[in-house]
């Protein structure tokens, strides 16, 4: 087979197959022939798990807690943060991994454009880039209200700061959230040292306001005899239902640990820093949670708490009335430091898109001088400015956790198929195809792998005698051997692949049949059980059967190795489907209606442009030997 036939049936199957297309890991090669990498590289650990600290504890912590403890947990609302932690970890667990291996900009996207497919790589950028604005904006609307504390009251801010409404349209304009949007994206230009200075001080004061919250509560707690304990209802009002049910309710309270891995790429040592980062900042935060949970259910019995105030109001309950201006300190400090966590991974997923093709190259410029992808972060900025003077998008805040959940989700798919069926093809660029064109390419032949093995242990080519199967008489057991092997292991692939398919589709129907109220019972249970059956015949098969030994050399090694694996990853899977399965249908309306913009934006530009476009895939083995031809 010729290279150009090669090169042309390669490229008709990859119109049709363009959204299983898959990138190269990035490697030493890849960066020397692209000008190595464009970011400043200025991260360490201590920045990292201020970036994670910031992006995660935000106000929602001085207002979730009241809510979750009167509504489902009582006084075991710290229960419920250890369990949401944990689960929280697993999917930490499988960043930390792809993290060290692939440290890239991109977070979610980039990996699972290497391990799943464009297409499903596309759908995640375009649903993270949807979390980050609007989540943003959000965060830049609750300022005002805990700002305006400060000066006298919830409507005291001066006059060109202050929410104005205008009776004609019915809309609420919120100069303050859109300028300090405006100040955090200014801040973010001047480089990624200075902006992730400025969010280790600022995290530094608010873990010092929850510190605050911790010790004198405990102090006045043990005064007090810590009287929330002592409800004749018990450690569980509401059952351990009640205390799942709050488990899965402040699950999203850990959100923002991701934003770290959308630093990878400027990370100084990633192997080392990036898993340190991602499990420190979510072991902090969720002893942060856990403390802060203590005080408040022991202070004020759980059906007394203030469900909008219950940190500040705990207190006033013992006479500290004070306290409500450090609890609203802490707030302003949470909610900024969060924006600045909101706004920092955008660009830099605008700028993986760009990079691999899927979106103009505008958003690929990297400033020499701040080392930053300064467009990408203005337009990033505007836009969330704009958004947030204009509309209150709390309600749109479910769309949020959609983003963050299908990362989650698709991360965790990414670690099982990179252990069980890694990429072994690489994509050839086609700045190399004149140069390997004169070859006949034998590659891709069985017949001419056959040749290769043969080549590779030692036998000269003088000296081969071919009997009527095509194997050697002088050394006829290993080239069966080596043909066996072969066979094997396609053989383990596809059970693999099969498996991986049958625990991802088990877990879809499981969640979906049990979330679902409207339909009779029966089908109920039996799509249930039908989904059971999948996902346990997967995962058995997934457990029985060996990993890749292409695990080993896949991206970068010698960094961190994601534990108990299948069955880590899949109860990962296995909890975020649950939680994206029961957000509720008019949150999916407004995310299908926002990917199906996406979908459009992808074929008709995307598609095209991709870097995969025009590409040759080639087995892993002969990747070297190739560049070193051409």
């Amino acid at each position: 087979m010729g290279f150009n036939e090669l090169a042309s049936g390669t490229e008709r199957r990859w119109r049709i197959q363009s959204l299983m297309r898959r990138k190269q890991v990035d490697s030493d090669r890849a960066k020397a022939e692209g000008g190595g990498s464009q970011l400043a590289k200025e991260l360490s650990i201590l920045q990292l798990v201020a970036i994670g600290v910031g992006s995660t504890i935000g106000a929602g912590v001085y207002v979730l807690v009241g809510t979750v403890a009167r509504e489902h947990s009582g006084p075991s609302l710290t229960i419920s943060f250890l369990i949401a932690g944990i689960a929280a970890a697993l999917s930490a667990f499988c960043y930390a991994e792809l993290a060290s291996r692939c440290p890239s900009a991109g977070s979610a996207y980039h990996y699972s454009y290497i391990c799943v497919g464009e297409g499903v790589a596309w759908l995640i950028g375009w649903a993270l880039i949807l979390e980050y604005t609007i989540g943003g904006s959000a965060v830049a609307r609750g300022i005002s209200p805990n700002l305006a504390l400060f000066f006298g009251g919830p409507d005291s801010l001066p006059a060109f700061l202050a929410r104005v409404h205008i009776p004609g349209i019915d809309v609420v304009v919120d100069p303050c959230a859109a300028l300090l949007v405006l100040i955090i994206t200014g801040l973010l230009c001047l480089g990624i040292k200075e902006s992730s200075s400025v969010q280790a001080f600022v995290t530094s004061l608010n873990v010092c306001v929850m510190l605050f919250v911790i010790i004198a509560g405990g102090y006045i707690g043990f005064r007090s005899g810590w009287v929330g304990y002592t409800v004749t209802s018990g450690f569980f009002p509401h059952g351990v239902n009640g205390m799942l049910a709050g488990s899965a309710t402040v699950f999203f309270a850990y959100i923002g640990f991701d934003s770290v891995a959308s630093t990878a790429e400027e990370v100084k040592s990633p192997q080392r820093d990036l898993p340190v980062g991602i499990a420190l900042s979510l072991s902090i935060c969720c002893l942060l949670y856990m403390m802060v949970s203590v005080v408040v259910v022991g202070l004020v019995p759980y059906f007394a708490i203030n469900p909008d105030t219950p940190i500040s109001s705990a207190f006033a309950e013992h006479g500290v009335h004070w306290a409500m201006y450090v609890v609203a300190a802490g707030a302003v400090l949470a909610l900024c430091s969060t924006l600045l966590g909101s706004i920092l991974p955008q660009p830099r997923i605008l700028m993986a898109m760009a990079r691999d093709g899927l979106l103009p190259s505008f958003f690929s410029d990297v400033n020499k001088r701040t080392q930053v992808p300064i467009k990408g972060t203005l337009v990033t900025g505007v836009t969330a400015a704009i958004l947030a003077f204009f509309m209150d998008v709390s309600q749109l805040s479910g769309m949020v956790s959609v983003g963050t959940l299908l990362a989650f989700t698709i991360v965790a798919i990414s670690i099982l198929i990179l252990r069980y069926v890694p990429p072994d093809e690489i994509p050839l660029p086609s700045s190399i195809h004149e140069s390997i064109e004169p070859l006949s390419f034998p590659y891709m032949s069985e017949e001419k792998d056959v040749k290769l093995s043969k080549d590779l242990i030692g036998v000269n080519d003088n000296e081969k005698q071919s009997s009527g199967d095509g194997t050697s008489i002088d050394y006829p057991l290993i080239i069966k051997d080596n043909n066996q092997y072969k066979m094997n292991e396609l053989k383990r692939r596809k059970f693999a692949s099969w498996s991986i398919a049958f625990v991802c589709t088990g877990v879809f129907i499981l969640t979906l049949s049990a979330s679902t109220t409207c339909l009779p019972q029966y089908l109920v249970y039996s799509a249930c059980i039908f989904g059971a059956l999948l996902f346990l015949v997967g995962l058995f098969v997934l457990s029985w059967i060996e990993q890749d030994d292409g695990r080993h050399s896949f991206g970068h090694s010698g960094g961190f190795i994601c534990p108990l694996v299948p069955f880590l990853p899949v109860c990962c899977i296995l909890i975020n489907s649950y939680l994206l399965v029961n957000l509720g249908a008019d949150t999916w309306l407004r995310v299908s209606a926002w990917l199906l913009i996406g979908v459009f934006v992808y074929l008709f530009y995307g598609r095209s442009n991709s870097t995969l476009s025009n590409v040759i895939y080639v087995p892993v083995a002969h990747a070297h030997e190739i560049y070193r031809k051409s």
